[in-house]
């Protein structure tokens, strides 16, 4: 079977490592106040990968953590892709120098669709499309807007204009810990050639499997947070059926 990673989530918000139910801003649960020593936890239980958000950034319109951000790269060994409140080139230049893997754009790339043909030329593997999905609708500016463009059109369109990985979120089953919306991560596999990483409501071994069980050789990875924070799940147990 093709190479699926787990990657454990840190999403910041006034410095510290929270997690947030459907996105709601105020449905917030704090799980640290050191992001770094946060990290070397997933590090340490043998994260391959790490997936961090600037949830201030995200609800502001503008990258506001990169400090600490650069902070928690420094302090890790293993590749870290992060996204929240990138707007512009430079927002996406400065994470790539800290060290960041990949980059993830989401607002933007609802925004103008049609620029993600030279950013995918100009940065590669290093540059994700988020696209956060209600409904299959996809949502924006910290899923507090629904807009009418479909998850599908989005996905097709970045896929075509060269983006190499897309990060699909199911909004509605983020945080619920009641398993992943199976049908449309099938849907959008089906789609792109792209590789998608799952987001939202993986909780369990089985959620793992069922993702694996749909067969997709793009469908690369499932990012999981209040499980894993909540101790519903081990880190090993996911990536022991990955």
């Amino acid at each position: 079977m093709n190479a699926f990673t787990i990657f454990p989530a840190v999403d910041l918000k006034g410095g510290k490592c929270v997690r947030l139910l459907q996105g709601r801003a105020d449905a917030e649960t704090v799980y640290g106040t050191d992001p770094v020593d946060m990290a070397r936890r997933w590090l340490d239980e043998g994260a391959t990968w790490l997936h961090v958000v600037d949830l201030d950034g995200a609800f502001a319109g503008e990258s506001r953590q990169h400090a600490i951000v650069g902070r928690m790269i420094a302090a890790l060994p293993i590749p870290v892709q992060v996204g929240g409140g990138i707007r512009t080139d430079d927002d996406i230049q400065r994470l790539l120098d800290y060290g960041a893997a990949r980059v993830i754009l989401g607002t933007r790339a609802w925004a103008d669709p049609d620029g993600l043909a030279g950013l995918a030329a100009r940065f590669g593997d290093r540059l994700a499309v988020g696209i956060d999905s209600r409904d299959g609708k996809v949502q924006i500016r910290g899923w507090t807007e629904t807009t009418a463009l479909t998850t599908l059109d989005l996905a097709g369109k970045a896929d075509a204009l060269g983006v190499q990985t897309l990060i699909v979120t199911d909004t509605a089953t983020d945080g619920m810990l009641q398993g992943p919306n199976l049908q449309a991560l099938d849907a959008v596999c089906r789609a792109v050639k792209a590789g998608v990483i799952a987001s939202g409501g993986v909780t369990t071994a089985g959620d793992v499997a069922a993702l694996r069980a749909l067969g997709h050789t793009n469908l690369i990875g499932a990012i999981v947070g209040k499980a894993l924070y909540e101790g519903h799940s081990r880190l090993a147990d996911l990536q022991a059926v990955s």
